[in-house]
């Protein structure tokens, strides 16, 4: 597993002689993003960062359990900022879970607070890599980050929608009887209560779903798809709600991001992006197609939207431009 990586600019040209990834929380997200990462053999040293060292020792603790039967030689750990100098990943989970009934955005003051004491002592180490937002709200939170770091947007994105489109394709399986495998379809926007469809870019297998759906002798009518975002929407708060966060799907989220860096595949997938000028947006993340691979984000691309697509965009980019405005009222974008 030992491997060195090799990047170009100024920003990435050092040499990580480790696929070593730093998490920032040490809760149930973060431990479950531990677990997916060893999992897929992704990197061969965690180090885990808590507000309460004594519990994040106790996570490494049980995950060097788990590694004595996986194989490799990971070293779990409990470490400190400096720890993210040379580390290829930083991965921030911080934050309290979110209550049944609540709001991503309801979060916010509360996450705000815990970053203030986090983004100075990581722009402080040196990292120069990657840094993945988990925390909620998650496109406020990695606008915040890409304004305190310095580093490029390319390096600095979020989740964002990934999850929600992971759960979007999962429910149109179900309705149409496809393998979720083979239908393509996103959520934009904000990760949160105004994300929204961009329905006219879903296909099955290349063939678009208004054709794929006459070929099945089924009208696109016969989908609803506010109903079906409201189900999407829904799914994290119902979970939250039986048994109080959300873990395991956002750790393997977590992971299919890390192996898209590491191997360079150049996927298309939706992360909350710092946009500039696409869209019509500037200043905000948000939930947006972008090209991922060994550089983080490669390109953000902006793709067309039908009139009530670009209103639902410009809707959903107004309440997270709110947000961060609450969150940072003086800051000065980046």
């Amino acid at each position: 597993m030992r491997r060195i990586f090799m990047y170009g600019g100024s920003q990435m040209s050092s040499k990580i002689h480790t696929r070593k990834a730093v998490i920032v929380g040490a809760g149930r997200v973060g431990s479950h993003a531990a677990l997916c990462l060893m999992f897929q053999h992704l990197v061969n040293e965690i180090v885990l960062l808590d507000v309460n060292p004594a519990a994040a020792a106790a996570q490494a603790g049980d995950l060097n359990d788990l590694a004595s039967g996986l194989g490799d030689n990971f070293v779990i750990r409990v470490g400190d900022y400096s720890d993210c100098k040379d580390a290829h990943f930083v991965i921030l989970t911080a934050g309290r879970s979110r209550r049944p009934g609540e709001t991503r955005l309801q979060m916010l003051d509360g996450t705000i607070k815990i970053l203030e004491g986090i983004v100075g002592p990581i722009r402080d180490s040196g990292f120069h890599s990657i840094l993945i937002s988990v925390s909620n709200p998650c496109d406020v939170v990695t606008e915040y980050l890409y304004r305190n770091l310095g580093l490029p947007r390319s390096q600095v994105f979020g989740t964002g929608t990934l999850l929600d489109s992971a759960r979007l394709r999962r429910a149109l399986s179900e309705i149409i009887g496809v393998n979720s495998k083979q239908i393509q379809a996103i959520c934009m926007g904000e990760h949160g209560d105004s994300s929204f469809i961009p329905t006219s870019h879903i296909s099955v297998q290349g063939i678009d779903l208004r054709e794929y759906l006459s070929l099945t002798h089924r009208n696109v009518s016969s989908l609803d798809f506010d109903d079906i975002m409201k189900r999407v929407r829904e799914s994290g708060s119902s979970i939250v709600l039986g048994k109080g966060c959300t873990e395991f799907g956002i750790g393997s989220i977590v992971a299919s991001i890390v192996l898209a860096v590491l191997h360079n595949e150049k996927i298309v997938v939706p992360l909350s992006a710092h946009l500039d000028g696409e869209y019509g947006e500037s200043g905000i993340c948000a939930g947006v197609p972008c090209v991922l691979g060994a550089q983080g984000i490669e390109q953000v691309l902006e793709i067309d939207l039908s009139y009530d697509e670009r209103k639902a965009m410009r809707k959903s980019c107004g309440i997270i431009r709110e947000n961060v405005e609450k969150a940072m009222p003086t800051a000065k974008e980046a």
